[in-house]
């Protein structure tokens, strides 16, 4: 089972992901430094060590150089994580989701049909 991660350990995944799966620190860094955080780099190793420890990356040196490599994929995550909250809040009913979301007013006729072209088949929701 994939564990859930922090906020900001998700931030951390997310920039891996993004990186197309693998990442060195300083590029980490860098990315962080775009989005406006200012992270002390203690912080940052400690949460990188947390996200090793629950499995969701691996480490391994490139010289002195520390490269971290995604293990869980982005989509398996989102997808472990999707049914660990319809389990918690809707005991597994996608229904009822679903209706809460019609409800209020988070899913709009838009959504509806680019989910309907997906569901047939069809290309992309820029279509």
């Amino acid at each position: 089972m994939i564990q859930q991660v922090s906020d900001s350990e998700l931030e951390l995944m997310k920039i891996v992901w993004a990186k197309g799966g693998t990442a060195l620190y300083a590029d980490i860094m860098e990315e962080l430094s775009k989005a406006g955080r200012s992270w002390q780099k203690n912080t940052v190793i400690t949460l990188l060590s947390r996200l090793v420890e629950k499995g969701l990356l691996r480490t391994s040196k490139i010289g002195r150089r520390n490269e971290y490599a995604a293990i869980v994929s982005e989509a398996d995550y989102q997808a472990a994580q999707t049914q660990s909250f319809l389990n918690k809040l809707y005991d597994g009913n996608v229904k009822g989701l679903v209706a809460t979301l019609i409800q209020r007013d988070m899913f709009t006729a838009k959504d509806y049909e680019e989910l309907r072209r997906f569901w047939e088949g069809g290309t992309k929701e820029n279509e």
